[in-house]
């Protein structure tokens, strides 16, 4: 089995930062593509960006192009999701996911194995 933490959610000003961070431990052998998701409220959840494994290749949605960059570090099986100019519609809970197989593009639920609990990351006006 796959275990994936998040930290690094709270409370920002538009046009602030933030850094997200899973941890991931277990069967991590097993990974191929970890994925980073949100759920706004009433809203279903939604690709944000991922990356994988070995860290070569990157995706993000074009909503956040520019402003959001997936990052990992090898050494430590971390995943990060640095968001910058952050905008009042980026609030929502970020979950972090792991897929057993490679994603290279704009990724779905199903396609993930395993997930996070959660981080909300909210974003005043």
């Amino acid at each position: 089995q796959v275990q994936l933490v998040e930290s690094g959610g709270g409370l920002v000003q538009t046009g602030g930062s933030l850094r997200l961070s899973c941890a991931a431990s277990g069967r991590t052998f097993s990974i191929n593509t970890m994925g980073w998701f949100r759920q706004a409220p009433g809203k279903e959840r939604e690709f944000v960006a991922c990356i994988t494994w070995n860290g070569v290749y990157t995706n993000v949605v074009d909503s956040v192009k520019g402003r959001f960059t997936v990052s990992k570090d090898n050494a430590k099986n971390m995943v990060y999701l640095q968001m910058n100019s952050l905008k009042p519609e980026d609030t929502a809970v970020y979950y972090c996911a792991a897929s057993n197989k490679l994603r290279l593009g704009r990724g779905t639920i199903d396609e993930y194995e395993h997930w996070g609990q959660g981080t909300q990351v909210t974003v005043s006006s």
